[in-house]
């Protein structure tokens, strides 16, 4: 009977009951908690993430461990397993279940394309229903780090139910940053991710994106996108003691360093920001800049930004993200022979020069004129030197 369920589950013919939640904490070191069904906190799992706070990751790190953690221990219950007694038997029952499962956060309407197409206008594809092969690899790190924690204490199997890859351990142990990247088997139950160029946005299509923003506040951000390559979030955020006129530059609170940190963007987006405060008005001291236009003023959040990016992408027929911006930024800087690849690195602050080498990869739509010329480039007529005896040449080589 339990091998029915594990079957039907990997085969995708029933799903795991969606108990328990990932709560906001009230503890400074512990900011999201895992509670089962009955709303009781799960201790293994804050002991984990506990460590991982003390270790000075970020919140939302937490509270994505936290959401992987929570699909492992449902999963858990459903099988009626012990956290301590999972083999890799329950890890690989944990794969197909998301190889085949739902994403709740997938939300489509009658207008949505169909789930994996791809968009004919971007290139984009669509994203699939289910969780998306590197959200499962995510999950297997999650569960492997918990069970790695605990081990240290004595407690949970012994042996790790996820499975490593010691070839990858083995080639990566000793390797120097400046040797080409190795090549390795991945790991048992580990799904191959496609290593794909950042997509930025062509020009033409940019152009028909920034026509139809509605106001001055839309405009405004895409070009602070674009021109700065801020991330989403880090723009969201600032406020008006965050902006320097003079210097044209804003000031972001780094996703990774969560450091405040200078950034540079074009004319054309304070022009539009000056724009858009002078008919809206300051905000409230400590409030971000941007807020929304209707009802109460309250702060853009990221959805409502996305809500705006949607629908453009529903006027235009296209599936862009808010990410799509920063990668077009990255893109356009590092084409400029006037930026070098480390100014590239500094106004993106990427922590590896390697991260920003990415966008030096050339795209098909820029090379249009490039490609006209060799066309229509007459072929090379062969020539031999002088004195030789035309047909002494056609004797050897033929003609």
């Amino acid at each position: 009977m339990v091998e029915d369920v594990r079957r039907a589950l990997m085969a995708g013919h029933c799903s795991v009951p969606t108990v328990g939640s990932v709560n906001v904490g009230v503890d400074p070191h512990l900011p999201y908690v895992v509670v089962d069904g009955d709303g009781c906190e799960v201790e293994p799992v804050s002991a984990y993430l506990r460590d991982l706070m003390l270790g000075d990751v970020s919140p939302l790190t937490c509270r994505s461990y936290g959401f992987g953690l929570l699909r492992w221990h449902r999963l858990l219950w459903f099988l009626q397993t012990s956290w301590e007694k999972a083999t890799e038997a329950e890890v690989a029952v944990l794969v197909g279940w998301l190889r085949e499962a739902g994403n709740p956060q997938r939300r489509r309407n009658g207008s949505s394309p169909p789930a994996g197409s791809v968009n004919v206008r971007t290139g984009k594809p669509s994203l699939r229903e289910g969780y998306a092969p590197s959200t499962i690899n995510h999950n297997l790190t999650v569960v492997s780090g918990f069970y790695g924690f605990h081990a240290r204490f004595g407690a949970g199997p012994v042996i790790n139910p996820v499975p490593a890859s010691r070839e990858r351990r083995r080639v990566l142990a000793h390797r120097s940053p400046l040797e080409p990247a190795p090549v390795f088997r991945r790991g048992r139950l580990r799904q191959k991710v496609p290593a794909q160029a950042p997509r930025s946005i062509p020009d033409h299509l940019w152009d028909e994106l920034f026509a139809v923003m509605g106001c001055d506040r839309d405009r405004a951000l895409l070009e602070f996108y674009v021109s700065s390559g801020a991330r989403a979030s880090e723009l969201l955020g600032v406020g008006v003691d965050d902006i320097d006129w003079p210097g044209q530059l804003i000031h972001v609170i780094s996703k990774g360093t969560r450091i405040r940190q200078p950034v540079p963007a074009s004319p054309n987006a304070f022009r539009y920001l000056g724009r858009y405060l002078a008919a809206d008005g300051l905000p409230e001291p400590g409030q971000p800049v941007w807020r929304t236009r209707r009802g109460d003023r309250r702060p853009l959040t990221y959805w409502a930004m996305r809500r705006i990016l949607q629908r453009a992408n529903d006027k235009l027929g296209t599936n862009w993200t808010l990410h799509d911006a920063r990668h077009t930024a990255a893109t356009r800087m590092a084409a400029d022979d006037r930026l070098t690849l480390a100014e590239v690195q500094t106004i993106l602050r990427h922590a590896h020069l390697d991260t920003t080498g990415r966008y030096l990869t050339a795209r098909v739509e820029d090379m249009h004129d490039k490609l006209q010329e060799h066309y229509t480039r007459p072929r090379p007529q062969r020539t031999f030197a002088a004195g030789y005896d035309p047909e002494d040449i056609k004797a050897v080589f033929g003609g």
